[in-house]
């Protein structure tokens, strides 16, 4: 009896050990197909996150996706700075000569938000980088008159506004020197050319600052932004400041006092913003400083 006890007790243990054995190695044969999975789940997810970025380019800093309006992100998060990779670039004309450059218009008391540069109607424009066409519409005899903005891969949005026809459509995926216009004279224009906008989040950024048009070439091989856009009393729309080039008068301010604290000289000021000594400073005025 205490035989047959002791043989039933050797075969439960053997059974035991056995059945131990077999699940460890059951669970050695799945550790590399769960990893294979996991992998098989992190290319899915990669290819995924690809796919979005590329329907919709600058996913991770832009709120929403709009056709309607140029300005359309009142509220967003500006970074403190953020750098564009400017590589792979097409210039948007091989025309290189500027006929009004980025800043505050004196004579018409308002921003003017971009470069113009001088074009034929009928030339062809062309997208600076890749990316997702947003915006096609004509204002009419308005502002821009026909325009385009692409949002681009590298986070930057471009305009491009005054011309004769659109030759792309709002949604529309498109590459760097890819024909997307033809420049013209629409709009609010007294003469034929092509307005360009360089935006991040909605601010503008002087296009000259990444964009030569006289070497027919960026300036260098990115930019980085420097968020020191203000807001303005009562209103959501940011100023543009770039990297401190720009100043918005306060009441009180003169260009003395201005030139002090902006490191700069009070001739330099009138030169860049085509001034004189005695011109009356208004608050909400944006002055180049540099």
């Amino acid at each position: 009896m205490n035989l047959n006890w002791i043989k039933t007790s050797l075969v439960l243990v053997g059974t035991m050990v056995c059945a131990n054995t077999f699940a460890q190695d059951l669970l050695a044969r799945q550790a590399p197909i769960d990893k294979k999975l996991k992998s098989v789940d992190s290319l899915a997810l990669q290819k995924h996150i690809r796919a979005e970025q590329s329907l919709y380019p600058g996913l991770d800093l832009y709120p929403n996706w709009t056709n309607e309006h140029v300005q359309a992100y009142n509220g967003a998060t500006i970074p403190e700075s953020y750098t564009f990779d400017l590589t792979g670039f097409a210039m948007p004309t091989e025309h290189d000569r500027l006929t009004d450059f980025f800043g505050y218009r004196p004579r018409r008391r308002r921003m003017h938000y971009g470069l113009d540069i001088k074009v034929y109607v009928g030339d062809t424009i062309r997208s600076a980088f890749d990316g997702k066409v947003r915006i096609v519409k004509n204002q009419g005899r308005q502002g821009y008159g026909k325009y385009v903005v692409i949002r681009h891969d590298n986070g930057l949005e471009t305009v491009y506004g005054h011309l004769s026809k659109q030759l792309v459509v709002e949604n529309q995926l498109v590459k760097a020197g890819e024909p997307i216009a033809l420049g013209g004279n629409t709009g609010r224009s007294t003469g034929s050319h092509l307005h360009f906008e360089t935006r991040f989040l909605g601010i503008p950024i002087d296009p000259a600052l990444m964009f030569n048009f006289e070497k027919q070439d960026i300036v260098a091989d990115s930019y980085t932004f420097h968020n020191n856009a203000k807001k303005s009393s009562g209103s959501s729309r940011a100023v543009a400041t770039g990297q401190g080039m720009f100043y918005k008068v306060k009441k009180g301010d003169t260009l003395s006092r201005i030139a002090v604290t902006q490191g700069t000289t009070v001739d330099k000021l009138c030169k860049l913003n085509r001034i004189t000594r005695t011109t009356i400073l208004r608050p909400g005025q944006v002055l180049r400083c540099s």
